[in-house]
């Protein structure tokens, strides 16, 4: 991964359990049941293009076509996949969405410019929520708190309260990170 641009390591980043799950399930069909319920959620939660993509390569696709049509957050993730399939070793660790010194920098730079009104930060921002709100534990929380950091809130107390010492950490850094990005 370490040769993809940051932004596209970032999005593999948040989306690892996913992709996981889609490799896994493609190998071992017995898992797809479970995925499927994910899917389904996703696609009610406007994630249409990615779950099409998906679907279709669960059924056997592999072919560069699958990126047709797809923005960038899913071209990102559909491609990871692609790779995952054909290269096992290029699979993302998977949790690295808790890695505060690998995901603070992304996830600030997002949240600033949403709070700056980019309206495409703010729509990739709340898909990468969406996707932490289903990871559970200090993701889930961190998936709460993003609203409030895009509107401004920067007091750690409020927005770590309920969560353990990894999410505590991810927080401090994504508030680092947003110090920095402030104009002096």
């Amino acid at each position: 991964m370490a040769n993809l641009p940051p932004r596209e390591q970032q999005i593999i980043r948040v989306h690892s359990a996913l992709i996981h799950r889609v490799v896994s399930a493609c190998h071992d069909p017995n898992q797809t049941p479970g995925l499927e319920e994910i899917l389904r959620a996703s696609e009610a939660n406007g994630w249409q293009a990615l779950v099409s993509a998906t679907r279709q390569i669960l059924a056997g696709r592999r072919d560069p076509g699958l990126l047709e049509g797809l923005d960038e957050e899913d071209r990102v993730v559909v491609s990871a996949i692609l790779r995952g399939l054909e290269d096992a070793s290029t699979l993302p660790e998977p949790g690295m969405a808790g890695d505060p010194t690998a995901a603070a920098p992304g996830l600030a730079a997002m949240v600033h410019a949403a709070g700056r009104g980019d309206s495409g930060a703010l729509q990739l921002i709340a898909g990468i929520a969406e996707q932490m709100s289903r990871v559970g534990g200090d993701m889930t929380r961190l998936a709460a708190i993003i609203r409030p950091l895009v509107n401004g809130e920067r007091d750690p107390d409020i927005l770590c309260k309920d969560m353990g010492p990894q999410g505590r950490s991810l927080v401090v850094s994504i508030l680092d990170e947003l110090g920095r990005l402030r104009p002096q």
